[in-house]
């Protein structure tokens, strides 16, 4: 079996909504992440076996098969694929997994994995909601789900307002890693941390979704999400966010072949399934996963980045599986950074890897919570 590594990595800058990015039709916007890692990578991309790309709400500018859509868009040979996967926010991160066990099966030598969303164009949740417009029906009132779940709302919100309730996890704790997270992305820019994997878009060069200037009482104002009695506010969720991202992954012969120098070997890839109601409680046990066939420990990680959908999430995964928050997220999370759905799981890929670059670690775990109550979970390890 191969070897799968990765060879470069880039991601835009987090857009906020209406911000330096929401002008891009979203196709366009894939297209110059791909250009980007191509001409960054130095690569023929007629070499390219594959183009597999990530994105969640596929509907209108977003359907058709971005990926291929992205590809042509930038002006690639024809002969190339591409296909578009929706792991919702995990899609980037399937994404990569897809390619590089393509390669550890012989399938694939070079392929691109990444994702893109444009969520100021493509809103939030819209490929689920325009159906019963269209008289298609809702995703969640089939006979079978009904059998099983009943009429109970299935929303990410209400999934996050039940870990933080489940976990007893305050308002105020959630405050504080909030502010941590725009803290650290502020730093992370300050100090050039970023400078490596940012490829800027008409004038867009920095996550426009950093507030250096926020403050606990400023986030204390604020009204909760759900009403009266909630813990989570706006402060405390991912911001809406347009984005794209990019991997390259090969294989050692085309490594050889190309003249290539591999950033990260591709150590475990796993993905498992929990509480679809929760939805957001899978990082908890794809860590634990993911270092059981690793045979590895949280001491053995120098990194994790676990994917701030809500400030919940981050707490009760910490709490379960005794990753400590001072190696979590070092450079902010979604909270400060944003959250473009279908690109964050390569867009938090790309940071890790340029952190433990930055930093000489040698493995890094990366985790998010997925709509359906799934989870992928990924090691990296630097050579």
């Amino acid at each position: 079996m191969s070897e799968a590594y990765i060879v470069d990595a880039i991601r835009t800058p987090g857009g906020r909504r209406g911000g330096g990015l929401s002008h891009l039709h979203p196709v366009d916007l894939g297209a110059r992440v791909l250009q980007g890692l191509v001409e960054r990578a130095g690569i023929d991309p007629g070499t390219v076996d594959d183009v597999i790309f990530g994105c969640v709400a596929q509907v209108g500018s977003q359907a058709w098969n971005i990926a291929r859509n992205a590809w042509l868009s930038a002006g690639y040979p024809e002969h190339v694929p591409g296909v578009t996967i929706d792991r919702q926010c995990g899609s980037s991160q399937q994404a990569v997994h897809f390619a590089a066990q393509g390669v550890q099966a012989g399938g694939y030598d070079l392929v691109v994995a990444g994702g893109v969303e444009v969520m100021s164009l493509v809103t939030l949740n819209s490929s689920g909601e325009v159906g019963p417009q269209l008289g298609f029906r809702y995703p969640f009132d089939g006979e079978g789900w009904h059998a099983r779940f009943g009429d109970q709302e299935i929303h990410q919100f209400r999934g996050g307002e039940l870990i933080a309730q489940r976990w007893d996890i305050s308002r105020s704790d959630m405050e504080e890693l909030a502010l941590t997270s725009h803290q650290r992305a502020a730093r992370a820019w300050d100090e050039g941390r970023f400078d490596t994997q940012i490829l800027p878009v008409d004038g867009c060069t920095r996550d426009e979704g950093i507030r250096p200037d926020t403050t606990l009482e400023k986030m204390a104002t604020l009204p909760p999400l759900l009403g009266e009695g909630g813990r989570l506010t706006a402060a405390l969720a991912s911001q809406i966010a347009d984005g794209a991202s990019a991997l390259l992954i090969a294989s050692e012969e085309a490594v050889a072949r190309y003249g290539l120098t591999p950033r990260a070997r591709l150590h475990t890839m796993v993905v498992t399934g929990s509480d679809p109601v929760l939805i957001l409680t899978g990082p908890i046990p794809a860590t634990a996963k993911a270092l059981e066939k690793a045979k590895l420990s949280v001491d053995d990680i120098d990194l994790f980045e676990c994917n701030e959908a809500f400030a919940s999430v981050v707490l009760a995964w910490s709490r379960e599986t005794g990753v400590p928050l001072e190696r979590t997220n070092v450079n902010g999370g979604a909270m400060a950074l944003g959250h473009p759905l279908g690109a964050s799981g390569a867009k938090l890929m790309t940071t890790l890897l340029c952190e433990l670059e930055r930093t000489g670690g040698r493995y890094g775990l990366q985790t998010m919570c997925e709509g359906g109550g799934l989870s992928n979970a990924t090691i990296l390890e630097r050579v």
